[in-house]
């Protein structure tokens, strides 16, 4: 692991001499290529939680009562959405879908068709209360703005693990702790894992070897 954290270290400092000045702040992207994956039998979808906030996500929860914590859809505007382009418009809106628990199997009727293929059905990973009040709610946006879905839809997987603006060190935890939680969802470890990349959003990738 320590060679990993090296490599990373040099990636970067790499990426931050050859990268020309934005207009925006860049997203620093992890891409984790794998090898001897079967897509079907192997696939990973895991929620890992990353020791430094990227972004705030934008939260949207389907919930009895409204909330002040996130925007709240109630049973009552269900309906609306049985009209798929509403229903891809709110998909596209919000990062993340949070429910409450009794509402579920109506949501999974009315949403499911839209948010499953989108990996972004509420789950009891990280996403379904009791309740809605406050502190819950509160908690569960804390929870979620330091989390990021790891989801298998080919032989590799890529996420955002932090911004340019960040430092070299906040940007190597979230990778690691990327990388680790990978590791233990994966069948055969590290020999399913054929190599890193890590980039900018408008750099090449700087590949990085594990073996």
């Amino acid at each position: 692991m320590v060679d990993l954290k090296q490599d990373l270290k040099k990636a970067l400092e790499s990426l931050r001499k050859d990268s020309k000045e934005r207009k925006f702040v860049q997203t620093v992207d992890l891409i984790v290529n794998l090898q001897k994956f079967d897509l079907k039998k192997d696939a990973v979808n895991t929620v890992v939680n990353v020791p430094h906030k990227i972004k705030d996500k934008k939260v949207a929860g389907f919930l009895e009562s409204s909330s002040t914590k996130v925007d709240t859809i109630l049973p009552s505007e269900f309906d609306k959405f049985k009209d798929k382009k509403v229903l891809k418009n709110l998909v596209k809106k919000y990062d993340f879908f949070v429910a409450q628990a009794s509402l579920m199997p109506k949501i999974a009727t009315t949403f499911g068709r839209v948010l499953g293929p989108a990996g972004k059905m509420p789950s009891p990973q990280l996403g379904i209360v009791p309740n809605p009040e406050d502190k819950i709610m509160e908690n569960l946006v804390k929870k979620i703005n330091s989390s990021i879905k790891i989801r298998t839809k080919e032989a590799s997987v890529k996420t955002a693990i932090g911004k340019e603006s960040m430092s070299d060190e906040e940007i190597i935890e979230n990778a690691m702790a990327i990388y680790n939680s990978l590791l233990k969802e994966l069948s055969k470890d590290k020999d399913n894992i054929k190599n890193v990349e890590i980039k900018f959003t408008m750099t090449k990738p700087q590949k990085i070897s594990v073996r």
